[in-house]
C-alpha cells in the first residue's frame, strides 16, 4: 500500500471466538462457501471493470483481481474434491448484501462507495483466513490459508489505493470510516454459521 495511505486501513472490531468455533465445527460446509464467495469476488471484480473501460488503471487492476479470486476459487474447489465435499448451490449472503446496500447510487458517489465496501470486506475476510489459519493443524492446510489471508491484505489496499487515485483523500477517509462503523454492526448482527461472514 503507497505509504500515503497507511493511515487509511479500515479499523475493524475483531470477530467473535465463537464464529470460528462454528466454522470448525464443520469446516466441509465452510469450504463449500468459501468456494462460493471467491467466485463471487471474481464476478464482482469483473463487474467493476465492465462499468469503468475509460480507467485504464482500474481496469487492468480489476480484471487481474478477477482473475486471481477465480484461481481461488479453483484451489478451493481441488480442497473440497480431496475432501469428498461436493460443491453446493450459491447461497445469499446477507452481510454482503447489507454491506451493498450502504453503496450510494449517485455516478458521483458509486465507483468510491464500490471501492471502499470492497476494502471493508477483503479486510473482514483476512482478519477470518488469518484467524483460521492461526487455528488449523494440517500443514498445508494452513499454509493455503496464510496465503488465502496475505491476498486479502493486498486486495483490500488495492481498493484503498484505487480510491485514493480517484477521489480526495479525505473523502475517502471519511467514508471509509463511516463503511467501518456500519460494519461493525451488520458482522455482530449476523447468524454464526460456517461462512466466511
Amino acid at each position: 500500500m503507497a505509504e500515503r495511505n497507511l493511515s487509511l486501513a479500515p479499523v475493524l472490531a475483531p470477530s467473535p471466538a465463537t464464529w470460528l468455533e462454528v466454522v470448525f465445527a464443520d469446516f466441509d460446509e465452510f469450504l463449500k462457501d468459501h468456494a462460493s464467495c471467491e467466485k463471487k469476488a471474481s464476478g464482482m471484480a469483473m463487474s467493476v471493470a465492465s462499468h469503468y473501460p475509460d480507467k485504464p488503471r482500474l481496469l487492468n487492476a480489476m480484471v487481474d483481481l478477477a482473475v486471481e479470486e477465480l484461481n481461488h476459487y479453483r484451489e478451493v474447489i481441488r480442497l473440497m474434491l480431496a475432501r469428498d465435499v461436493t460443491p453446493g448451490a450459491d447461497q445469499k449472503d446477507p452481510y454482503i448484501h447489507q454491506m451493498n446496500a450502504l453503496i450510494r447510487r449517485g455516478p458521483e458517489y458509486f465507483l468510491l462507495d464500490r471501492l471502499l465496501i470492497g476494502a471493508v470486506v477483503e479486510r473482514r475476510g483476512a482478519e477470518r483466513f488469518a484467524l483460521i489459519a492461526q487455528n488449523l493443524n494440517d500443514p498445508a492446510l494452513k499454509k493455503f490459508y496464510e496465503a488465502i489471508a496475505e491476498s486479502e491484505e493486498r486486495h483490500w489496499e488495492l481498493f484503498v489505493d484505487l480510491a485514493c487515485e480517484f477521489y480526495p483523500e479525505e473523502e475517502v477517509r471519511m467514508q471509509l470510516a463511516m463503511f467501518t462503523a456500519h460494519e461493525g454492526q451488520i458482522m455482530a448482527a449476523q447468524t454464526l454459521r460456517p461462512a466466511l461472514h
